[in-house]
Parts: structure tokens; sequence; C-alpha cells
């Protein structure tokens, strides 16, 4: 691990985070969650994994707010994520392979969108995909000024006209409860959720785990026993571990 960490702009896309010299460095896009784009942590977490060797890109999705309100994920164009995610392959320090790494909401995100790119053969999917706390549906619109149950949302009850993500300008099939279509992605997966989550059940990832093994897929999966949404710190340490591991063995192979 080295602390020596550069920071490099995307131009017209955001700040990467990477070791020092030329690259070119394995590549990864983070989705931050609900707790939104300027709340520092996925700019934590791009600073962990660039201090193993990666160049991270924090991608700010979300809609208003600050470091003190989350914003929201309200009509979201997806399509925009997919243009990201070629600028960050086509970044100059960039490898030949390009991986995703979600939490929560950043998680719905890099599953729905990549099963939207291979759905409608766009190009540049994303070449492994890890993610933590996955709901296996689409979820509803979120903002930071309403709060909303706990519970699993295969059976919360969305408002239907609210719609968290747009594709190519339309919401129309992307309804709360609609299950994403994880199983068309063929690439390295890795699944983990704690046992104890009171946000999203952990049985949106048992139930993706078992519906990709359906369609022949082998995940990663993990599960944290006793952890709630985000793990504590032993078992984060753990996590990232494993995280770490996924990344290094998926992504450093350059074409």
């Amino acid at each position: 691990m080295s602390l020596n960490i550069v920071r490099r702009l995307i131009p017209e896309w955001g700040t990467t985070y990477g070791p020092p010299g030329d690259g070119p460095f394995p590549a990864v896009m983070i989705l931050h969650g609900s707790e939104g784009a300027g709340s520092g942590w996925s700019h934590r977490n791009a600073v962990l994994l660039a201090a193993h060797g990666f160049l991270a890109f924090p991608f700010p999705y979300s809609k208003g707010g600050n470091a003190w309100n989350a914003g929201s994920i309200v009509d979201v164009p997806l399509d925009r994520t997919a243009e990201a995610l070629a600028a960050l392959r086509g970044f100059a320090p960039s490898g030949g392979k390009i991986g995703i790494y979600g939490v929560s909401r950043g998680a719905e995100h890099a599953l729905l969108l990549a099963s939207l790119m291979l759905r409608d053969g766009v190009a540049g999917v994303p070449d492994a995909i890890a993610v933590h706390s996955a709901p296996d549906v689409i979820c509803g619109a979120f903002d930071a000024r309403r709060w909303r149950d706990a519970g699993d949302p295969g059976w919360q009850v969305w408002d239907p006209g609210e719609r968290a993500w747009s594709w190519r300008g339309s919401s129309d099939d992307l309804l709360p409860t609609t299950p994403i279509e994880v199983e068309r992605y063929d690439g390295p997966l890795f699944l983990s959720h704690g046992t104890a989550d009171k946000v999203w059940s952990v049985e949106t990832t048992r139930r993706l785990a078992e519906r990709l093994r359906r369609h022949g897929r082998t995940p990663e999966v993990h599960y944290y026993q006793d952890e709630d949404h985000l793990p504590r710190s032993e078992a984060e340490n753990r996590h990232n571990e494993k995280l770490i591991a996924f990344l290094d063995c998926n992504l450093t192979s350059f074409d």
C-alpha cells in the first residue's frame, strides 16, 4: 500500500485519485449511495483504492445537496454514467480494464447500468462490478428531506410516479420494484451484504446470488455476520481486503 496519492482531473467530469506515474493503472468508478456526492464518502473510498494501486474516480451523480444535505436521486440519467465510464476508460493513466464499485443506491446504480447497457448493446460495459448492500430491484426516487421506512425494497411501497433513474430520456420501464436484470452480466461480479442490515434486507443479495447462479453465473458472494448496512471497523477492514483482492484479480491484466 502506498500513501503517495495523486489527484488528476478528467476534463468536464471530475477528479480521480491514483498512484504517481504515467500508468497504466486499473481503473474503478465509485458510485456513492443516498449520502450524496458531497458527503465525501466516495472520495474516501477512492483514496483507499488509490493507495492500493488503482485509478479511482468517484462519480457525483446525485442532484443538488452539499456536505450537510445529501440532495436527491430523482430522474438521474444513467446515460451520463455510461458516458463518464467511457471518459474514464479513455483517460490517459487508465489501463485496459475498468471496474465499478457501488454501495447501496450506488450498488443499484451499477447493476442497473450494466444490465441496460447489455440489453441495448451499448459499448463499454464494465469489466468487473463490485457492489455492497445492493437491492435486487429498482428502487424509487430518494429525497434527503424525507424519511423512508427501513425494509426490503422488494416489497417496499414506492410512489410509481417518482422515479430514481432514466435511460435514453425515459423512465417508463424503470418503475420501482422492477427486477434488475443482473443475469445479463457475465463478467466478474462481487456481492456483499451485512446479515443484520436494517436498510436493505440481506435477502436482496441472497436473491441476486440465487438468480445469477440459476443463469450459470458464478458471483463472488460475502455475508458479514451481524453487520448493518455499512460494516463496523473490523468487518470493513475484512470487506476492503476482499474487495481489493477481487478488483486486483480482475482488472490488473492489460490488453
